[in-house]
């Protein structure tokens, strides 16, 4: 698979949410979460044929995840913003995570007629 830029913004936005979630250990939900970025991420890229094959599946898998995880913030995530607490990174994460889905939307599967 040869990389696009658009590609490489998936990538990082990805890297900088799981990155954001796994800094809040040693709450396990957290981590998990960013561990499962990491996991969608590399399913989504890896040349591994068994998610190659289902690359449509990883992509509305990976969208899934990514809308969840922003309705769960919103739902029951700490609001008050406060600069260099754990409350600010659940906006720095979403706001990797609205990055994150604007790409994947670029970089969706188009289906054949």
């Amino acid at each position: 698979m040869n990389l696009s830029g658009k590609h490489y913004v998936i990538i990082l936005a990805a890297l900088a949410t799981a990155f954001l979630h796994i800094t809040l250990f040693p709450d396990i939900m957290f981590m998990l979460n960013g561990l499962g970025y990491l996991g969608l991420l590399g399913a989504y890229f890896l040349p591994i044929p068994f998610f190659q094959e289902r690359r449509k599946l990883v992509w509305w898998v990976l969208v899934g995840y990514t809308l969840l995880t922003i309705i769960l913030w919103v739902v029951m995530g700490d609001k008050q913003f406060v600069a260099g607490t754990s409350s600010a990174i659940g906006y720095y994460a979403k706001a990797a995570e609205i990055i994150l889905l604007v790409f994947l939307w670029l970089d969706r599967p188009m289906t054949r007629k």
